[in-house]
């Protein structure tokens, strides 16, 4: 029952996606909130088919440690599906990409409109300074900046390093924004490059703000350690 529930949403989803990239070059000439509104309806869309045909649901714990105003998320990513289940969560998510998903036709486009922050990873430290310099032009607007701080989808139990390009958005944080993390278990029912989608539920979990003033090396700890404990505790929920 599994593969004919992933099987019936996988093709949901594909043609969900691709008719939404044909759609969205409607909204291209007018605000980046109004994109972002259409892009949202998207992936309310999305959200709707893992419940209705694979039963895949989902929990946030920690609400009180989100912020109303700007913040930088640093989330663990196990799965696809943060990448657009964050739509719905924030008011304004603006996450920061790889150059190469900005460079997808359609996709790029509407990334780029929507304020998406473009992250090349062979660029050094030019590379960093744009990250920072980006980021804190979207936080100073009153955006929500997303990062994966492992750069690449991780599955649940195997441990990756996570890159330094977040500890440079934590010391360069305009005064009074959070860095919040974030925890999740998503990879147990929808995995890397996986066919299956199984019926649950992921569970979110917002840890407290990263405390200020660390150094870089007492912040990389802080935000490893607190981000895996919390994701194993997940994985045996």
């Amino acid at each position: 029952m599994v593969i004919v529930r992933s099987a019936i949403f996988n093709i949901f989803f594909f043609s969900w996606l691709l008719c939404i990239l044909f759609v969205l070059w409607i909204f291209l000439p007018f605000s980046r909130r109004l994109l972002q509104k259409a892009v949202r309806f998207w992936a309310v869309g999305a959200l709707w088919g893992l419940r209705k045909i694979v039963g895949l649901f989902w929990v946030i714990e920690g609400h009180e440690n989100i912020p109303s105003g700007p913040a930088v998320f640093a989330s663990k990513h196990q799965s696809a599906w943060e990448t657009f289940a964050y739509l719905t969560i924030f008011d304004d998510p603006q996450y920061a990409l790889k150059k190469e998903l900005m460079e997808i036709p359609f996709w790029g486009w509407y990334a780029r409109k929507c304020g998406m922050i473009e992250v090349n990873r062979k660029g050094g430290a030019g590379a960093l300074k744009s990250l920072v310099e980006n980021s804190r032009g979207r936080l100073l607007r009153g955006g929500q900046v997303i990062i994966f701080p492992e750069g690449t989808r991780v599955a649940p139990g195997e441990k990756r390093p996570y890159f330094s390009g977040v500890a440079a958005l934590y010391l360069n944080l305009p005064v009074g924004v959070p860095l919040i993390p974030i925890a999740l278990n998503s990879g147990q029912f929808w995995g890397r490059r996986s066919f299956e989608k199984k019926p649950g539920t992921i569970s979110v979990s917002f840890l407290p703000a990263i405390p200020t003033g660390l150094t870089r090396r007492e912040f990389m700890v802080e935000l490893e350690s607190r981000i895996e404990a919390e994701s194993d505790r997940l994985s045996l929920v």
